[in-house]
């Protein structure tokens, strides 16, 4: 039997944009996941903003963390949990606190692998807060209508 060869897939030509957090990439894989169960097909570079990865890759580096026992069940049913309603344990809720607790533990852990894999830009996430980054808005905004 022939040894089988692996290559990798071919991503468009355009810029890819990796995302600002483990957390924004996780949302956007559970969306891709939703999609594909409807009969969407997800690819990396289909939309108007090109991500560094297919949404598989995201699942494997999940994955390839349960494995090593990094993350556990109880870290997966919360990640999943969470995916799926698109937001994240609140903290001041008391019955949410642990779930806070292993949510941020399999954030942290997936996050330093897609930092690894240039998935994930480091500090990007914070970026957004920075005076020196922030940009003047201009133009009449009116009120809030209540």
């Amino acid at each position: 039997m022939s040894e089988q060869r692996l290559f990798p897939k071919p991503i468009a030509d355009r810029v890819t944009t990796p995302f600002s957090s483990a957390m924004r990439a996780w949302f956007w894989f559970v969306r891709c996941q939703a999609s594909r169960i409807e009969g969407a097909r997800v690819v990396a570079d289909a939309s108007d903003v090109v991500r560094p990865c297919d949404p598989d890759d995201i699942y494997n580096a999940v994955m390839r963390l349960r494995r090593e026992n990094v993350l556990d069940d109880r870290h997966l049913q919360v990640i999943e949990y969470y995916g799926l309603v698109e937001r994240t344990p609140d903290p001041r809720d008391g019955r949410e606190k642990p779930k806070y607790d292993l949510w941020c533990d399999a954030m942290a852990a997936l996050e330093d692998v897609l930092i690894a894999r240039d998935i994930v830009l480091p500090g990007a996430e914070d970026a957004f807060h920075h005076p020196e980054k922030m940009i003047k808005m201009t133009g009449e905004l009116p009120p809030c209508r209540l």
